[in-house]
């Protein structure tokens, strides 16, 4: 991520973001988590996931919206904070198990 150094991402566990069967999802970086409603499209010729969130950052309630573009085993996208920061963020595939698509920040 770019607003974010490695032993920021990796606080409270591997930082990751995950998209369920059930076009919910969560991810967790920081002191933040989240829980994701996605769907599929595309954007600028590619599959991509765009997605709502609410979470907490700290213990504070927060939600947001983001996006990344699927390429291969990584997807790249940015992530925005309701009325406050986004940064870019890249994460690679971890898993294709159940259903489930999990990817982790490069590092992790």
């Amino acid at each position: 991520m770019e607003l974010w150094d490695r032993a920021y991402l990796d606080l409270e566990g591997a930082a990751h973001i995950t998209f369920d069967g059930d076009r919910l999802g969560s991810f967790q970086f920081g002191a933040v988590a989240g829980w994701i409603d996605f769907r599929f499209g595309t954007r600028d010729g590619k599959m991509a996931v765009e997605f709502s969130w609410e979470g907490r950052n700290d213990a504070d309630p927060t939600c947001g919206r983001g996006w990344a573009t699927v390429d291969d085993d990584r997807i790249i996208g940015r992530l925005f904070f309701h009325n406050g920061d986004d940064s870019a963020f890249i994460a690679l595939r971890e898993s294709r198990a159940r259903g489930t698509t999990g990817f982790r920040t490069p590092g992790a």
